[in-house]
């Protein structure tokens, strides 16, 4: 005889269109793409939502990769082994066009309808999105040599994916890694000691520890090493034109607190065959082209946690009744999930963009550029810094339902602090703000001009734009004069720059009842850094109107 009967739980989320959401489709249609890219989307949301790409993710999450140095016999293998489920997601990613092709695609808004994309497509799990993104981001950097980018070209814009080790020469499509930091450095990429040695033949031989490889199966790794004229980027393949291993050695794989799908190893360069990617001595130069993409991704990628967050927090919300009634009814539970999709929408408004810039910076516009540099580090620090506050409010909206794996949350709330940390934590963001302002006399004028665009519209963003001109000059000012002070400042500059861009975003594009929402708190002298303090007067009801779970 049973115990008891089943009542009052929330059907899965599943079966959905993970796409299904206002402010992606706007911003494509407002930049004009064709039917094709909006049925694209639509493919790959629903494909995010299916139980078949959710239990992808669960398998390739539940087992992570496992690191094999020897074979049997004792010779060095060097080889990390996925679940297949990782493979089938690096396939589906690659077939989606969410890694490189984007810089082999002549749709004057490729850089907007990847973003999209890749920002619905990392929900199905965020760790293989890890080697993608940096597949993406090393076609800039590679630029720095037109011969090794030509070498590259075909293989990093196919959409082939081939894990096989062999020669990336040869192969039909190529995977790319970053391996940068030492472990007496970090972020401080100029103490590294790793030495580069040069060879007749124009290569150069690698000596020396990386602390953090991401994704060491990848075809090719830059990687950052001591040469005679300095610190440079290399060229590393993992395989050798005769079909050799490169001196690559595997030292150990991290136990990390999430992205647990994806591989980040200790590596050892053991006299490794390396091309130099520009010249001797400018290897933070040529990185920082790779640095800005990944962090436009880190931002792509907070927002899409925010809005799946979003998303859980509403269906929960919709599907479970306490104390007599839906929790969605609740005026409380009401404001907190409101409060949570303004954020999640400015996130999203304001990292398309950022893709919407790169679109620009492609066709030679230079202010563009100008203004990428300066608000992808703010926005670095800003959106990827509310993603764990919003990932916990989110988590606690489904109670201790949503602190049990089975409901996928607590993995989301292990995954939000990772983007505000790879590419640079807070602080290393928050001074490259300062750092685009006192480098480059252009960053304030292309900063005001584009705010300029949403003057006299609300009289509270006027108020925050003109505010932080004041202070942006002024820190600029003292950033040549006394750094410490401007330093010591640089956080709140970064939060409060990212902020009045997503304010002026949503008054220029976002939904009326969005934007007032957030005018009336993220730039209010009072703001708190809680959920769900929206104040009386804010149109709660059409912003919920608009939330993905609720629609």
């Amino acid at each position: 005889m049973s115990t008891h009967e089943v009542v009052n739980q929330v059907p899965p989320l599943v079966g959905h269109d993970a796409a299904d959401d206002p402010v992606l489709v706007e911003a494509l249609l407002r930049a004009g793409v064709g039917d094709d890219a909006l049925a694209g989307l639509a493919a790959v949301g629903r494909a995010v939502g299916s139980a078949e790409v959710q239990e992808l993710g669960d398998r390739a999450e539940r087992h992570p990769p496992v690191l094999h140095t020897h074979d049997r016999y004792g010779y060095r293998v060097d080889r990390v082994d996925y679940d297949p489920a990782y493979h089938e997601l690096m396939r589906r990613a690659v077939g989606h066009g969410l890694h490189s092709a984007a810089w082999a695609d002549p749709r004057p808004q490729a850089h907007l309808i990847r973003a999209a994309l890749f920002g619905v497509w990392f929900l199905a799990d965020p760790g293989h999105c890890c080697p993608i993104s940096m597949t993406y981001s090393v076609v800039p950097a590679l630029r720095a040599d037109p011969d090794l980018a030509s070498r590259y070209a075909a293989g990093l814009a196919s959409r082939v994916y081939d894990p096989a080790p062999s020669d990336p020469a040869g192969k039909a499509g190529l995977i790319a890694g970053m391996s940068m930091t030492e472990k007496q450095g970090g972020s401080d990429v100029r103490a590294n000691t790793a030495r580069a040695h040069p060879q007749l033949d124009g290569s150069y031989r690698i000596t020396g520890h990386k602390w953090f490889t991401s994704a060491p199966m990848s075809d090719l790794l830059l990687v950052l090493a001591q040469a005679p004229g300095g610190l440079t980027c290399f060229v590393v393949p993992r395989v050798l034109p005769d079909g050799s291993p490169n001196g690559i050695r595997l030292l150990r794989l991290k136990d990390k607190l999430g992205n647990r799908s994806n591989a980040s190893a200790e590596v050892e360069y053991d006299d490794a065959v390396g091309w130099r990617l520009g010249e001797e001595g400018r290897g933070v130069r040529v990185i920082i082209e790779m640095v800005g993409a990944t962090r436009l991704d880190c931002v792509l990628a907070a927002a899409a946690m925010m809005r799946h967050g979003v998303r859980q927090a509403a269906h929960h919300a919709r599907h479970r009744a306490a104390f007599g009634a839906p929790l969605i009814e609740a005026p409380a539970m009401r404001n907190v999930i409101a409060d949570l999709a303004v954020e999640a929408e400015a996130a999203t408004l304001v990292s398309l963009w950022l893709a919407d810039l790169t679109d620009r910076v492609e066709t030679g516009d230079e202010g563009a550029a100008v203004l990428r540099r300066l608000v992808v580090a703010a926005c670095k620090y800003q959106v990827c810094k509310r993603g764990p506050t919003h990932a916990a409010e989110a988590l606690e909206c489904l109670g201790g339902n949503g602190y049990v794996e089975d409901s996928r949350m607590p993995r989301l709330y292990r995954e939000a602090p990772l983007v505000s940390i790879w590419e640079g934590s807070g602080n290393v963001a928050a001074l490259d703000v300062l750092r685009a302002l006192a480098t480059d006399s252009r960053s304030l004028p292309a900063l005001v001009e584009d705010l300029a665009a949403a003057a006299g519209a609300d009289r509270r963003l006027d108020a925050a734009a003109a505010r932080l001109t004041g202070q942006l000059a002024e820190a600029a000012a003292s950033t040549r004069q006394d750094r410490a002070v401007a330093e010591f400042g640089a956080r709140r500059l970064a939060g409060d720059l990212a902020a009045v861009v997503q304010a002026s975003l949503l008054v220029r594009f976002g939904d009326p009842a969005v934007a007032d929402a957030y005018l009336a708190t993220r730039l209010a002298d009072d703001r708190g850094s809680e959920f769900g303090t929206l104040p009386a007067g804010v149109d709660g009801a059409r912003i919920l109107a608009r939330t993905p779970g609720l629609r």
